[in-house]
């Protein structure tokens, strides 16, 4: 479960926020606050028990501090959602009582900054209003130097709902724009949502795999600035040119100064291998804000690579600026050095995207990553590490931050950093269309300049977008098209224009100013403006025809988009997680409890995922089966659509399925799941993401066979062809020489069913795919002929556990082929590494396994389960 009463991702992006010493003192406001249901809201009433103040926890949500405090149950325990909605519908106060020295009001000048304020605030000082916030994105300073006495001071920040507070304008209003997903509660009517009108986290309304938990709190650090003779406001090394011989590179310092005159700059840095440079500049410095550059060049640079390409190599820069001797500020900045490079040249199938990276071209393998919890400050460091590494363990090197969420922190892009997971980094608009109004505009342009000048120095960022499905939304969505055609032609291009404006320039204008070594695209999916979005030839590609559109999983095989930046499949979680959030009652598909955390199609979803496991693998015996078939169905699926992908290289340069994580337990589109645990679409990423792998590809009784290679080299190997019955006994075996192309997809042979079966049972056989380089076998596959519901299974495959090595050590083996493989240890905490695999009679398949659980518990909690275990018998073949 996760902790309150770790360190927060919101503290540890304050931590980062300035990346840097300063000159300044910073005392933290984190201790001391207290909360409590604002006694004129609407809802104080019904409430009165919430009117008295308590204990609160900055970084928090009044939703966290409720539960801690015991006022409210675990919001995510079976439908306790509904009965939750009215605290986003109320005003709250939160309240500080803290002490300032007279040494700190004999500064120049003391600053309240509040690192994010989730959303509409209003900001009381000694029961002075100094500031009203209206962005949950951004960074807040409020010179508080002629409020503040020596002794005890009082901080009030009354938040209120936005909800209630703009409801009533938007009922006024002729039209509400177009947003995404209606209330299922009856606080907003169908249709007029507010959300698309404030800059906060869209996903906190709900959406089709989370919950309708509209926050409110102070959910970044407060702290007070004091300062007289600098204040550091940034550091940031540009990277204007890299390549293998040379570094051109400017260390820009950002600062304001109390008084005018001559400085000197130094600049030392550190390389990956110890190695130390420094250069050094005089300049002279205004009273007021300062920007300094100070240029210089790193011969034969340790460049940064992505995960599989090369090293994550990373520099440590130190800046000091000095006045007569001594230190006005200094900072401290890790990036790693690389030119990053989004190619879109025209070719045979239209106009190519690809990321190249230090000149490499990188075909990008991985997700798209929505928020870890429907509370951010409850992600701890840890969790953030174990979904990162758990990324990279799966052989991705690339995530899409969806634009509905919100800007993760520093933390996260070290690691990403660290681990060479590349980051397309949404900007924070998730699929509502926007107002147009010069307000929301410059609000808009306020957040990305400091988003990005707080993020642009993690070489992970490959690409800055400007939002999620907005434009195809607009151009080909119903409600859109339904929305177009009740508003005048006048206004329709009032509306378009405007997002053209924020999308298109504005946007686009504060990535060239800050970070200009970034490429910038418009929206996902688009063609950057250059014409329709979400074609296949051109831009980036979302695919839903199959799930959401109920077409068959072979669909996939339909479309070969330049890059494809979206698709999925459902599934459930894993019994341990459901029956986190569920009782023994509720354990059926369409219980109340299940469609309460079913979010797609309104609670129907779970009829979709019985659509997709009873055409591919037929009737489940029970609920456990339909959780285990469905993340069997959701693995195989995802695995045909994403080496299509690769096997399509160059035409394709890109699989982003979605998506890699949730914000609560449940079933939805995750790999992996609210708890970290990985379903098995996860596991057989690890396979078809490999570096090398081999791909057929069957479609109406022929199949085409490729080798992919993400290696820089070509290389020579084996393609060792076998095809067996399903009781094990070999029918045939051919091996060929192969040569593999340095980053390619290399045609591998083309076969009939009757060229591989030689006459065969298509339901009693298997063929097997192997490459094997120096003995070793390096890429597998097995490819069955037809449906799994019409193979004909052995029905007791007799699958075999064996534990080794004190338990570190799991080997499964098998008497007849065992399809489906899940390995299962209950409610231990366990982390494998295979699961979800074939196997073959007469192999065996060994398994790390760590757990602090000991040998005979996990003897205890072992389960193995293969498809002919979770199918009904009267379905089989």
């Amino acid at each position: 479960m996760f902790s309150l009463t770790r360190l927060s991702i919101g503290l540890l992006a304050a931590l980062a926020y300035a990346g840097a010493t300063s000159a300044a003192t910073v005392t933290p406001l984190d201790t001391g606050w207290q909360f409590r249901l604002a006694p004129n809201s609407a809802l104080a009433a019904q409430h009165p028990d919430q009117t008295s103040w308590t204990a609160a926890r900055i970084p928090g949500s009044v939703q966290t501090d409720l539960l801690v405090t015991g006022n409210i149950g675990d919001p995510f325990y079976r439908d306790n959602e509904a009965q939750l909605q009215w605290i986003g519908l109320a005003d709250w106060d939160y309240q500080l009582s803290f002490n300032v020295d007279a040494g700190t009001l004999k500064q120049d000048h003391v600053d309240l900054v509040f690192d994010g304020v989730d959303t509409f605030a209003d900001i009381v000082v000694n029961d002075k209003p100094l500031l009203k916030t209206g962005n949950m994105f951004r960074r807040w300073r409020i010179p508080v130097k002629n409020v503040l006495h020596a002794g005890s001071n009082t901080l009030t920040v009354r938040l209120h709902s936005p909800i209630a507070k703009l409801q009533p304008w938007l009922l006024m209003q002729p039209y509400a724009l177009p947003g995404e997903f209606d209330s299922s509660f009856g606080d907003e009517p169908k249709g007029k949502q507010t959300s698309n009108y404030v800059r906060k986290a869209n996903y906190q309304y709900g959406w089709d795999w989370g919950p309708r938990f509209v926050t409110m709190g102070i959910w970044q650090p407060v702290q007070l600035e004091s300062w007289t003779d600098a204040r550091l406001d940034d550091f940031h090394i540009a990277q204007p040119h890299v390549d293998a011989d040379s570094a051109q590179l400017s260390a820009d310092v950002s600062l304001q100064a109390g008084k005018a005159g001559p400085a000197h700059v130094t600049v030392n840095w550190t390389a990956p291998d110890g190695s130390t440079g420094q250069t050094a500049q005089d300049v002279t410095i205004k009273a007021g804000d300062n920007t300094l550059h100070v240029p210089f060049a790193i011969d034969k640079p340790a460049r940064w690579w992505p995960a599989g390409y090369g090293a994550q190599n990373l520099y440590h820069f130190h800046v000091e600026v000095t006045r007569a001797g001594s230190t006005l500020v200094s900072a401290d900045r890790n990036t790693g050095l690389r030119s990053v490079e989004l190619r879109r040249d025209r070719d045979q199938w239209g106009r190519g995207f690809a990321f190249v990276v230090n000149g490499v071209p990188i075909f990008a393998k991985g997700a798209d990553l929505i928020p870890t919890d429907s509370f951010p400050e409850r992600t701890t460091p840890e969790q953030l590490k174990q979904l990162l590494t758990s990324t990279r363990d799966a052989n991705m090197n690339m995530l899409r931050m969806w634009g509905g969420g919100y800007y993760q922190s520093d933390a996260f892009y070290d690691l990403a950093d660290q681990l060479g997971i590349m980051i397309w980094q949404d900007f924070m608009f998730g699929g509502a269309i926007t107002p147009y109004d010069h307000e929301f505009l410059g609000n808009s342009r306020v957040e990305a300049e400091e988003q990005v000048r707080r993020l642009r120095n993690h070489p992970s960022i490959v690409l800055w977008c400007g939002n999620n499905e907005v434009q195809t939304g607009w151009e080909s969505w119903p409600d859109r098209e339904d929305f177009k055609k009740s508003i005048s032609a006048d206004e329709r291009q009032r509306i378009d224009n405007g997002m053209r404006e924020l999308f298109g320039n504005t946007l686009r204008n504060v990535v060239k100013a800050n970070d200009p070594d970034v490429p910038y695209w418009a929206s996902s999916p688009s063609t950057d403006f250059d014409g329709e979005a979400n074609v296949l030839n051109d831009g980036d590609y979302h695919y839903w025809k199959v799930w959401s559109g109920s077409e068959p999983i072979e669909h996939y095989l339909d479309v070969t988009p330049r890059f494809q930046s979206e698709y999925g499949l459902q599934s459930f979680p894993v019994m341990s997680t459901i029956e986190s959030f569920a009782a023994p009652a509720d354990m059926s598909p369409n219980s109340p409890v299940m469609r309460a955390h079913q979010k797609f199609a309104n609670g129907n979803g779970n009829d979709r995922l019985l659509l997709y496991i009873r055409a591919n693998y037929g009737e489940p015996r029970d609920f456990a089966s339909f959780v285990y078939l469905s993340q069997l169905m959701q693995a195989e699926g995802i695995e045909l659509a994403a080496e299509h992908l690769r096997s399509s290289r160059p035409q394709s340069m890109g699989s982003l399925y979605w998506q890699l994580n949730d914000v609560w337990p449940g079933p939805s589109w995750s790999s992996i799941d609210y708890y970290g645990r990985w379903k098995a679409l996860q596991f057989h990423a690890k396979r078809f993401y490999a570096p090398v792998d081999v791909v057929p590809i069957r479609r109406d009784g022929h199949t085409t066979l490729h080798l992919v290679s993400d290696r820089t080299a070509p290389f020579s190997a084996t393609l060792r062809t076998r095809v067996y019955d399903m009781a094990g006994k070999q029918l045939s075996e051919h091996s060929k020489s192969i040569d593999a192309a340095a980053l390619s997809s290399t045609d591998a042979g083309e076969f009939s069913d009757a060229e591989l079966l030689h006459g065969a049972d298509p339901r009693r056989s298997v063929a097997s795919f192997d490459v094997i380089e120096n003995g070793e076998v390096i890429a597998h596959h097995l490819l069955y002929f037809g449906l799994a519901k019409t193979l004909a299974l052995p029905k007791q495959p007799g699958l075999e556990a064996s534990w080794r090595e004190n338990g570190t050590v799991l080997r499964i083996s098998t008497k007849q082929l065992a399809r489906g493989v899940w390995i299962d240890l209950g409610k231990l905490d366990a982390e494998l590494s295979n699961n979800a695999f074939d196997l073959f009679p007469g192999e065996h398949v060994d398994i790390t396994v760590r757990s602090n659980a000991d040998l005979p518990a996990l003897k205890s909690a072992l389960k193995l389960t293969s498809l002919v275990d979770a199918v009904q018998p009267e379905t089989k073949k």
